[in-house]
């Protein structure tokens, strides 16, 4: 009875070890296979580039997705791998497009040149420019450009004009409506929660601070941007015109009576952008479809064709460099974005980055020259003076820098600019913007609203110069307002040592007003009108190089986030070769997003420029474009 009774006991405890066992030997095959899995999709990613393999003749097929960018923001590796979407989509470099349509208006297998727009976010007119400069290059080859659109924004039908012909979907439209600025006052919100803004500038123009100081433009900061923006506008409608043969003014009617004339045709909007000559057909998709299989040369009933990342990896990898141009290298540098103290990713300049950078520059010698391509709106003021000095110290070696202006090289972008031998610009850049401000909030009254107040025993006059609870001292204001005053003496300094002027003449023409490009030469500021091509065949003049090659700079990766990046890369390549697109996700439309985030970009700002003295080369009111 016992022994039954021990086997009974023991039977059970086998079957549940036994199904503990069975469960851990499940899951220890699940992970296996999704291991093998992963290992199969890096394997696969590996060589994913060449699943598309290069027509013999067929069209490149340009789809540029996300924002047009001189240089991608940083992501977390890991965090890509892990995400539901991607951001890798949300960013194209705007010199792979032009590298691309460049190789592809010689590349004999290269027929076409199919431009689909309907993926792309947004770009600055500047950077729309220097893409127009390669197509208009591609259109000199005979070579005929087809744009497909669902729907064209402003800024995908600045492309799209370039195409021999456009088609636009039925339920489609043009949708140009001009240019224009918006922002966001918060005096009286301020006011409502007794946060008391102090402010210290230098410069009627300097209108970064108005949304905490104001609650509308003040008249110099609207005289300023209305004729900015009315020439950046002037600019737009001039070259959509010319492009499509149009008479002068088109665009602009088209734009000032979108309403009415959309009233008129009913809301076909399609039908009224074939009227008004923007577009050439109205086709469904699957007519877009058949007219490019009947164009171009289609193998099994689809026409032959390559996107633009395959078409870069065998252009990149048929280029051949003699040995005197891998000897012989110019250096291209990009800063982009806000500038800011310390070591930054990409997306955002960092002062000691930047300036490490350099350094690594200086010390090698196949580098003969430096282009930096800035694309800043400026930033912390001290930040902006280590990369100063980082290519002073470069050029001290001998080596000569060429600035290339992109969207923006405006206050901290311009103060770093006046470092380089030569400066370029885009005719529509935005530039100047030469002042500088410090915003100190203090919370007295806040806190004591809510019944909080502070007391204190100083050594001296201005031992609680930075105290946010409690008063600004007249001291403290006297030793901020000085700061201020001393980094904008400097910086006109600069400006004249640069263009061979005065400090007084700079002054005349600073005051924190902001230009175009075309009109910055004009003035002196920049040196000549040219894109990043321009000015690496300028630094190969200024260093007397006949062959050489470029190589891109950047903050270098740890092997943990090389190896992360390539995993996540190949990853991505292999689903896409294998037809399965990642899509960013979002809960909040691409509409509202955008709002909010000019809504809160004035404090998101002043959380991120943490200059050392509080003071700032910044052009927050440099329209978008």
């Amino acid at each position: 009875m016992v022994d039954n009774k021990v086997d009974k006991e023991r039977g059970i405890f086998r079957r549940i070890f036994g199904f503990i066992g069975a469960v851990v030997n499940g899951v220890r095959t699940l992970v296996g296979l999704v291991f093998l899995g992963f290992l199969l999709l890096i394997l696969t990613g590996l060589f994913a580039e060449d699943i598309q393999p290069m027509p013999e003749s067929g069209a490149l097929y340009l789809a540029p997705s996300g924002i047009l960018v001189d240089q991608k923001t940083y992501i977390d590796p890991l965090g890509e791998i892990l995400s539901e979407g991607s951001q890798q989509d949300s960013e194209t470099l705007v010199r792979d497009i032009v590298e691309a349509v460049n190789a592809a208006s010689t590349d004999r297998r290269i027929t076409h040149l199919v431009l689909d727009t309907d993926y792309m976010a947004s770009a600055s007119l500047s950077k729309l420019e220097e893409i127009s400069v390669a197509l208009l290059q591609f259109k000199k080859s005979g070579k005929p450009i087809i744009a497909l659109a669902d729907n064209l924004s402003q800024s995908q039908y600045y492309l799209a004009a370039h195409a021999d012909e456009i088609l636009l979907n039925p339920l489609g439209s043009v949708m140009i409506s001009g240019f224009g600025t918006n922002r966001s006052f918060f005096k009286d919100a301020l006011d409502k929660l007794k946060i008391n803004i102090h402010v210290f500038r230098v410069g009627k123009f300097k209108s970064a601070v108005e949304p905490f100081i104001g609650n509308s433009m003040s008249p110099e900061s609207r005289q300023e941007t209305s004729a900015l923006i009315t020439e950046l506008w002037q600019f737009y409608g001039n070259q959509v015109e010319q492009l499509r043969g149009l008479p002068a003014g088109t665009i602009h009617s088209y734009a000032d009576n979108l309403h009415s004339n959309l009233k008129a045709s009913f809301g076909n909007a399609s039908a009224l952008a074939k009227e008004q000559d923007l577009i050439d057909q109205i086709a469904t998709r699957t007519e877009m479809r058949a007219y490019l299989n009947e164009m171009i040369a289609s193998t099994e009933g689809t026409y032959n064709h390559i996107g633009l990342n395959g078409y870069l990896n065998h252009v990149r990898l048929g280029k051949f460099y003699s040995a005197e141009a891998q000897q012989n290298k110019i250096a291209l540098i990009v800063a982009a974005g806000n500038i800011v103290d310390g070591e930054q990713p990409e997306g955002t300049v960092g002062g000691d980055t930047l300036a490490g950078i350099f350094a690594n520059v200086r010390d090698n010698d196949d580098i003969k020259a430096v282009v930096l391509r800035i694309d800043s709106p400026g930033g912390s003021a001290f930040a902006s003076d280590v990369i100063r000095d980082a290519m002073a110290a470069t050029r001290a070696k001998g080596i000569p820098i060429v600035v290339s202006m992109g969207s923006q090289a405006a206050s901290g972008g311009y103060w770093i600019a006046t470092e380089a031998d030569r400066v370029l610009a885009m005719p529509t850049t935005i530039t100047g913007s030469i002042g500088v401000f410090g915003v100190i909030p203090t919370l007295e009254d806040s806190l004591a609203a809510l019944g909080v107040y502070s007391d204190a025993v100083d050594t001296t006059a201005n031992a609680s110069v930075l105290q946010l609870n409690r008063p600004m001292t007249e001291q403290a204001k006297i030793i901020f307002q000085s700061g201020v005053d001393n980094v904008y003496s400097r910086f006109i300094t600069l400006v004249a040592n640069a263009r061979n002027s005065t400090p007084k003449a700079v002054h005349e023409i600073a005051q924190g007003q902001v230009w175009t490009g075309k009109k910055a030469l004009e003035l002196g500021l920049v040196d000549q009108l040219g894109d990043l091509d321009d000015a690496i065949v300028e630094a190969a003049e200024l260093s007397d190089l006949t062959e050489y090659s470029v190589a891109y700079q950047r903050k270098p990766l740890t092997m943990y986030e090389q190896f992360l990046s390539e995993i996540n890369g190949n990853i991505r390549a292999s689903l896409a070769g294998l037809g399965i697109d990642i899509n960013e996700v979002s809960w909040l439309p691409d509409s509202l997003r955008q709002q909010a985030v000019s809504l809160i970009k004035p404090f998101a700002l002043l959380d991120q420029l943490t200059d050392p003295r509080g003071v700032y080369l910044y052009c927050e009111g440099c329209p978008s474009q």
